[in-house]
């Protein structure tokens, strides 16, 4: 399988603004935001702030205007506990000095092992442009973006039949070259049928098949979603939580 870690710390570290090796010290680091070309296209302004442990020490990337409060706030401090509550809560308190509030952690998921699904459905696959059909449709708010976004299009997507119903849809955007973010909506009536543990699995290897790279995200409390990574083979491997600016202020 390929080497998935060593292919998401040069990710980071394009995005983090420092080297591969940073993510693998015992010591916390913090750098000054920047743009730098190759990273995931979620905006088109720096970060203000963001932070990412893969469960070792945490790399901060941020606005030098809050530099001096991040150097204390990691100072004698293990990584991974920075995204704990009560860290937060301080952390939170600062960035709303500068018009920013914490945005919602992302937990995200690489592929770990080949899995082969217990159950099969009938399933047709869109691509590019075909896609195009199903936006605007809420059912699939997940799986695929609302309306088409250049800066992360969408790329394939495949839903499961129930005759000639749709059951759910998984669907993969890609969010900066080869790097296929795979989202996943089940109607509620289909439901804990394996609906979408089977989707992204054939998802995640029509991905790799292709020679890219699958990846996983959702949020801490969702363990619905973390069970259909798992049951897909994915595994945790990083977290992420970011600022926004606020609105209104």
């Amino acid at each position: 399988m390929l080497d998935y870690r060593q292919k998401l710390l040069s990710l980071l570290a394009i995005e983090y603004n420092c080297e591969p090796k940073d993510f693998l010290k015992s010591e916390n680091m913090l750098t000054a935001s920047a743009l730098n070309e190759g990273r995931r296209r979620y905006g088109e302004e720096k970060y203000f702030f963001h932070m990412v442990t893969l469960g070792g020490n945490a790399v901060i990337t941020a606005d030098e205007t809050l530099h001096p409060f991040l150097r204390e706030f990691m100072r004698e401090r293990t990584g991974h506990w920075l995204f704990e509550l009560p860290n937060l809560l301080s952390l939170e308190k600062e960035l709303k000095r500068h018009g920013h509030a914490l945005n919602q952690s992302f937990h995200m998921f690489l592929p770990h092992t080949e899995v082969s699904p217990a159950k099969s459905y009938a399933v047709k696959w869109f691509f590019g442009d075909e896609i195009h059909r199903f936006y605007g449709d809420e059912r699939f708010s997940n799986a695929i973006s609302s309306s088409y976004n250049p800066l992360r299009p969408d790329r394939i997507a495949v839903c499961a039949y129930d005759g000639e119903s749709i059951m759910g849809m998984a669907g993969c955007s890609e969010d900066t070259d080869n790097w296929m973010q795979i989202g996943i909506d089940v109607l509620p009536e289909y439901r804990s049928n394996g609906v979408g543990s089977y989707l992204v699995t054939l998802l995640k290897n029509k991905i790799t098949e292709l020679g890219q790279i699958p990846f996983y995200g959702t949020s801490l409390s969702n363990y619905h979603s973390w069970n259909v990574a798992l049951n897909s083979g994915f595994r945790p491997v990083w977290v992420e939580i970011g600022s926004k600016k606020i609105k209104n202020i």
